[in-house]
Order: C-alpha cells, then sequence, then structure tokens
C-alpha cells in the first residue's frame, strides 16, 4: 500500500493543488520600469565608495559561456565580433587571441544577435537571446555603434525581452531587420519582424503572428535583398511546464523587401506543421544560378513506436493488463520491469507479486509510478531534427535527411541553427550537442567535433574564400576551428 500511496501522492498532487487555486498569471516587468532601474543602478554606482578601487581582470581563459553569434569582417576574418547569451560583446583583431568585452557598461549583458556593417563600422546589436532556457535571459531591445563599439545608442523595441537575428541591407545602412522572439515567460505584442529606413529612429512590424509567437530567425538572399525568409516560433516556459512547439509557428517569404510576408509552411508545402512544429532555422546558398533553400526543424511530433523485443514486459502491455495475467508472468520479466524503470530496490520482484497478489497494487500503478515528464519524452521520442530543402524559392520542399538526425533529443529549443557552405549548396552544418555536417544536401550527416572542442554547439561562420574555414561558437566559449 505505502508503494500506491507514494505514487498517487507524486502523480495526483500538482493537479489537486492547480485546482485549488484561480491561477493568474502576474503580468511581466514592464519595459518603462527596466530602462528605470538601470538609471537608477548608474547613480548608485557614481556614489559608490569602491570607485577608488581598481580591479583588474583574472580570467576565465574561457570568455563567457555560450555564444550567441560571431559576426566576422569578410575582408579580414581575424576580426570579429562574438556576442554572448549572458556575457556581453567581445571584439578580436587577432583571430580569437585575445577579447575586448566592449558592452559591459549598458543596460544588459545578454545579447542574442549582431551585425555588422563593416563598411561604416557600424555595430547593430540585439539584445537577450532566443535559446529559452530557463537561464536565458531578457534583454532591453537593439543597440546601436557608429563608432566600432566604443559607445551604444538604444535604439528602440524595449519590450522585445528576446532577439534572434538582425539583418542589414547590403548597400543602405539605413535599413535594417530585426527578428524578435518576444517574452519567454508570458504573452506580449512586441514580437515578429520589424524594420527600419532610417537607421533604427522608428520602426514598423511587417510580420506578426500572435502574442505568443515570434520571429527566431531571419535570411537574406545575397543575390536580391529585396527577398527575404523569416522562420516564427510559438514557444512559452512557465516555473512547471514548456510548450515549445504551436500553430504560430512558420517559414514566411518577402518578395518586396519585407514589406509585405506570404506564409511558405503551408499543409501541401511539404513542411511538418500544426501543434508539432518547434523551432525552425533558415540557410541559403547558390546552386548553378539557383537558390537552394533549407529549413532545420525541430520537429515535436512522436516518433512510431517500434516493436517491442520478445520476453520483455513494457508499459503498453501493463496498462491493459489484468491481475490475472500480471500473475501469470515469469518473475524474470517482472524483474527486469522494475530494473530498467529504476523501481527502488525495496520492491522486488517477489515484493511486487505478493502485492499484486493481495490487491495492493495494479498492473497500471507500474505504468504510474515511472511516468513523470522526462519518462514520458524519451518513453515515445519526438522525431527532432529535420532538414527541409526547397529549390524553387520555398514554393515546395522535400526532406533531406533519410534517417533521424542526433543532434538533440527532446531540447531543439536550445539550438535550431543550420548553416550552408556560400561554395557548396550541398555542404550543409546543423547545430547541437554535436556538431553535424552532411556533405550531400542534408541526406546524411557526421559529426566534425574534435577532443579540444566544446560540446552544445549555437553558432557557425563559413568563410566563403576559403572551403574548410569556419568559427564555431559553443557553450564553452568561442571555438576558432580549421578543417
Amino acid at each position: 500500500m505505502m508503494l500506491k500511496s507514494i505514487l498517487l501522492f507524486f502523480c495526483l498532487t500538482p493537479i489537486y493543488l492547480l485546482a485549488q487555486f484561480d491561477y493568474k498569471q502576474p503580468p511581466a516587468t514592464a519595459a518603462t520600469d527596466r530602462v528605470e532601474s538601470f538609471t537608477q543602478r548608474q547613480t548608485l554606482e557614481e556614489a559608490s565608495i569602491v570607485n577608488t578601487v581598481e580591479f583588474r581582470s583574472v580570467g576565465p581563459t574561457v570568455f563567457s559561456g555560450r555564444v550567441s553569434e560571431i559576426a566576422v569582417n569578410p575582408d579580414d576574418p581575424s576580426h570579429f565580433y562574438v556576442a554572448y547569451s549572458s556575457g556581453g560583446l567581445m571584439k578580436t583583431t587577432n583571430n580569437g587571441t585575445t577579447f575586448t568585452p566592449i558592452f559591459d557598461q549598458e543596460m544588459v549583458i545578454t545579447t542574442g544577435a549582431v551585425a555588422v556593417d563593416w563598411k561604416n563600422d557600424i555595430i547593430w546589436l540585439g539584445t537577450g537571446e532566443v535559446n529559452s532556457s530557463r537561464s536565458s535571459y531578457a534583454g532591453s531591445g537593439v543597440y546601436k555603434s557608429t563608432d566600432g563599439g566604443k559607445s551604444w545608442q538604444h535604439m528602440g523595441l524595449s519590450d522585445s525581452h528576446h532577439i534572434g537575428r538582425i539583418v542589414l541591407h547590403p548597400k543602405n545602412p539605413n535599413i535594417a531587420y530585426v527578428a524578435v522572439l518576444g517574452h519567454l515567460y508570458s504573452p506580449n505584442e512586441e514580437r515578429g519582424v520589424y524594420r527600419t529606413t532610417d537607421g533604427g529612429k522608428t520602426w514598423s512590424k511587417t510580420l506578426y503572428v500572435d502574442e505568443n509567437s515570434g520571429a527566431v530567425d531571419l535570411i537574406m538572399d545575397p543575390k536580391n535583398p529585396r527577398v527575404l525568409y523569416a522562420a516564427t516560433w510559438q514557444r512559452d516556459r512557465r516555473a512547471w511546464d514548456f510548450r515549445e512547439a504551436g500553430k504560430g509557428t512558420g517559414i514566411y517569404k518577402s518578395t518586396n523587401g519585407g514589406k509585405d510576408w506570404l506564409l511558405l509552411s503551408t499543409p501541401n508545402s511539404g513542411l511538418p506543421v500544426g501543434e508539432g512544429m518547434g523551432r525552425p532555422g533558415l540557410a541559403l546558398a547558390y546552386q548553378n544560378g539557383k537558390a537552394v533553400l533549407y529549413a532545420a526543424i525541430d520537429n515535436y511530433n512522436r516518433r512510431p513506436k517500434e516493436e517491442p523485443e520478445e520476453d520483455i514486459l513494457t508499459k503498453d502491455m501493463l496498462r491493459e493488463m489484468s491481475k490475472e495475467d500480471f500473475l501469470k508472468l515469469e518473475k524474470y520479466k517482472v524483474a527486469e520491469y522494475l530494473r530498467s524503470n529504476r523501481i527502488p530496490r525495496k520492491y522486488s520482484a517477489d515484493k511486487v507479486i505478493k502485492m499484486m497478489e493481495s490487491d495492493q497494487l495494479k498492473p497500471l500503478d507500474l505504468v504510474t509510478y515511472t511516468e513523470d515528464a522526462n519518462a514520458l519524452l524519451f518513453d515515445t521520442p519526438v522525431i527532432g531534427l529535420e532538414v527541409y530543402r526547397s529549390d524553387n524559392g520555398g514554393n515546395s520542399w522535400k526532406k533531406a535527411n533519410e534517417d533521424y538526425i542526433s543532434a538533440y533529443s527532446s531540447y531543439g529549443y536550445y539550438f535550431g541553427q543550420i548553416r550552408v557552405a556560400p561554395y557548396d549548396a550541398n555542404k550543409v552544418y546543423v547545430m547541437g550537442v554535436p556538431v553535424l555536417r552532411s556533405d550531400d544536401g542534408g541526406k546524411t550527416f557526421k559529426s566534425i567535433g574534435g577532443a579540444n572542442v566544446h560540446s552544445d554547439h549555437h553558432e557557425l561562420w563559413i568563410n566563403p574564400d576559403r572551403p574548410g574555414h569556419i568559427i564555431n561558437g559553443n557553450d564553452g566559449g568561442d571555438q576558432y576551428i580549421l578543417r
């Protein structure tokens, strides 16, 4: 009876507690209050008695944790900027040998996107990372520097919280696009794709889905700046739950410079749609004069169940099993079930059988005990990462990968990045716990990680002029790799 009581307590208590309260989610902190708090902090810092104490850096040797994005000088790849999820913006001019922090004195140091107008020495920074983990902290909008990071100006979108990408017009420095994902823990209206034509003085929201879905990725056709592709993502996190897929997720296309958008991910497009469509990522390259478009989709629908091995007792069997049929089972099958599902050792096969005989347990109780939220994820795995390819501008898509891609399990919300080599549209990279490369257009993938390279890969820059030269940003700081 004790085991059954424990099962009932842990399974029913959360539901019971929620039923006792008329739960109302508290509102998010207003953007104006957050900005005011920064002003207050500056005032306190000016009056601090430790202003006369000189500080010096003593480390770390690996800077700032996970990388959000890297912006590389196309004329000199030894000069690049690294935006860190919770470590501000770093600058290097010596191939990553040393880094200089250039955003430490601003309101926040959590960043999600960086883009650079190298000709005019203008840096755009979007704050608030988009990986949507429990440690993904809110930013305070878009910042801009016109002097290489020496000084910064806040350019608005204060309530955006999390920014996925910034895209700059290649010829007009006043035109920029921002993919705003929006709040992580609450609904809000400041989400979608924003466009400025006056250098960030004013913004227009040109793509909006709903208060729970924002833009997570954005790319521009390198040969036609009027053509853009955007990925939206519906997700929301709570202290007790995280919904990472929904109908608001989709892929869109604009052919007039981001003014209007057409939904590409329709039921007949070849892409997964609906409640199971998780975080998408986008990449584009040219092959024989034609654009090749890739989409990485975190498909949160369940995989088809595999047939169980013979002589194995499974949860699905126990769900419908009667007491009489259970007592006919060979003892070794019961023992193996208890062991493989980590049921406490004091509940041996002999003891469980006796409890079943005396009606202290039912077969279904042995299933209920194991089914917390984490177990359900792995009992029936999600499909996970899929790569889709379009050779006609996104009008139709085909799944490229032949087998399941082992990049991440049920946490595609933490990655969602795909890259394609500008010089070879069949060379595709996807980020996850390993970083994987395909040389056949996404059909098959292999790991390219090394013993000295940290896992959890979030960013990759591919040198368009030097095949094999890539810069990888991951969860252990910035790694520089030659292959």
